[in-house]
């Protein structure tokens, strides 16, 4: 074989390799950003459902098909963009949005939290009831891209600063790749979510039998998925609000929470069984920095009915 084929092969072979080491580092680099998107993810597919309910079952679907387009849509023409510039010529201000984010987050669970608790009578109001037709079901999908809008934001502001270290074209693979896996899940679980009840219902309709009772158990079942959806969507925001706002102070200078955390979860680590380790420093942590979290929430939640005294919450 010519000596110069046999070098361009071994070009193309080295080049093969690097590529494939590159393939490797953006899925992983993908799933340590994905991760650190948890909690955002959970809370918008807890969020989403109430966009469609009430509604003909019929246009269920259709609708959650033009949510789930608009957010592919905010994620990829909007926010991609303006992430891969953020993090190429403006990466300072990186904790600073993740501060703003966290402060977000954080304000949410509280409303929850103090909705539960029925301490906040602002938050305490009557579902309007659903007005069916074309103008109706365009102002929810609309809404729901807003709201959306905002956790994609959250979501793709958390994963660029897992891949500030990645050349731009590696930052696009990933939070592209992110953005498209993050949106099918969420719109695949929130129509499944939201159809359970009709399959449960055709089931208890349709047959007899144990058919019919697992039919209208699932019925029975699933407003209580519901309520737990939206407890761990409200603890998940708590903790990865809490937790952003702990890494992103300290990150601009200021270690304050990071140091009251450390002191409050030195003595406790103490008690912990040695085989725990850094699993069990990892949920404490995760403990307090939500209920950090819930606390700063609930400190500014006044501040902004009183700016915003009809804000429409998500």
């Amino acid at each position: 074989m010519p000596t110069g084929l046999v070098a361009l092969l071994d070009d193309v072979a080295a080049i093969a390799k690097v590529a494939a080491a590159s393939v490797d580092d953006i899925s992983a680099a993908a799933a340590r950003a994905g991760a650190k998107s948890a909690g955002v993810v959970i809370d918008d597919a807890a969020v989403t459902p109430q966009y469609v309910t009430g509604f003909d079952p019929a246009r269920e679907l259709p609708m959650i098909w033009k949510i789930a387009k608009g957010s592919i849509k905010n994620k990829l023409l909007f926010l991609l963009p303006a992430a891969v510039l953020l993090g190429q010529f403006a990466s300072f201000l990186i904790p600073i949005i993740l501060i703003l984010g966290g402060l977000f987050l954080c304000y949410e669970a509280a409303e929850k939290v103090l909705e539960w608790l029925h301490v906040d009578e602002s938050t305490k109001h009557e579902e309007p009831a659903i007005i069916e037709g074309h103008g109706r079901e365009e102002e929810m999908v609309s809404g729901a891209i807003r709201t959306d809008f905002i956790l994609s934001a959250e979501i793709m502001a958390i994963a660029l600063s897992e891949v500030t270290d990645e050349v731009w074209w590696q930052q696009g693979i990933i939070l592209a790749l992110i953005g498209v896996v993050i949106t099918v899940a969420v719109y695949g679980a929130v129509a499944l979510i939201v159809k359970m009840d009709d399959v449960g219902l055709h089931l208890a309709t349709e047959n007899t039998g144990f058919t019919a009772k697992f039919g209208r158990g699932l019925v029975q079942f699933m407003p209580k998925l519901l309520a737990t959806i939206s407890v761990i969507g409200t603890l998940a925001m708590a903790w990865v609000g809490g937790g952003l706002l702990v890494h992103n102070i300290a990150a601009v200078g200021w270690h304050g929470p990071e140091h009251l955390i450390d002191i409050v979860s030195h003595p406790i680590v103490g008690f912990l069984p040695e085989s725990w380790g850094y699993f069990g420093e990892g949920i404490l942590f995760a403990i307090l920095s939500g209920l950090l979290g819930v606390a700063i929430g609930a400190v500014i939640a006044p501040l902004v009915h009183k700016i915003f005294p009809h804000g429409e919450k998500h």
